[in-house]
């Protein structure tokens, strides 16, 4: 059974950074790209970052470019989403997800698991 745990989400000033992990089980981790999302309080979840099998490549969505990084660790079965100078507009539940493809790694629908999420709060 495929799990993701998410930690690291938390309250933090405007400017502030955070770094959000998400450990993964129950599949060959390093065969399978992964990726971030977010969803606000009445808004739809929305692409945030991603990062191919090997982590050689990243795409990053345009509203965070610049401040968010995101990497992997294959031996420790983790990916990671550095977030810098948050901004309010940040706040959210941010998911992690993993894909079998790599045809549109920014839409959701191609992650097939999917974690429970962890709060990331911005204040002004």
């Amino acid at each position: 059974q495929v799990q993701l745990v998410e930690s690291g989400g938390g309250l933090v000033q405007a400017g502030g950074s955070l770094r959000l992990s998400c450990a993964a089980s129950g599949r060959t981790f390093s065969n399978y790209a992964m990726g971030w999302f977010r969803q606000a309080p009445g808004k739809e979840r929305v692409f945030v970052a991603t990062i191919s099998w090997s982590g050689a490549v990243t795409v990053v969505a345009d509203s965070v470019k610049g401040r968010f990084t995101i990497s992997r660790d294959n031996a420790k079965n983790t990916v990671y989403l550095q977030m810098n100078s948050l901004k309010p507009e940040d706040t959210a539940v941010y998911y992690c997800a993993t894909s079998p493809t790599w045809r549109n790694p920014t839409r959701g629908n191609e992650y097939d698991y999917w974690g429970q999420g962890t709060q990331v709060t911005v204040s002004s």
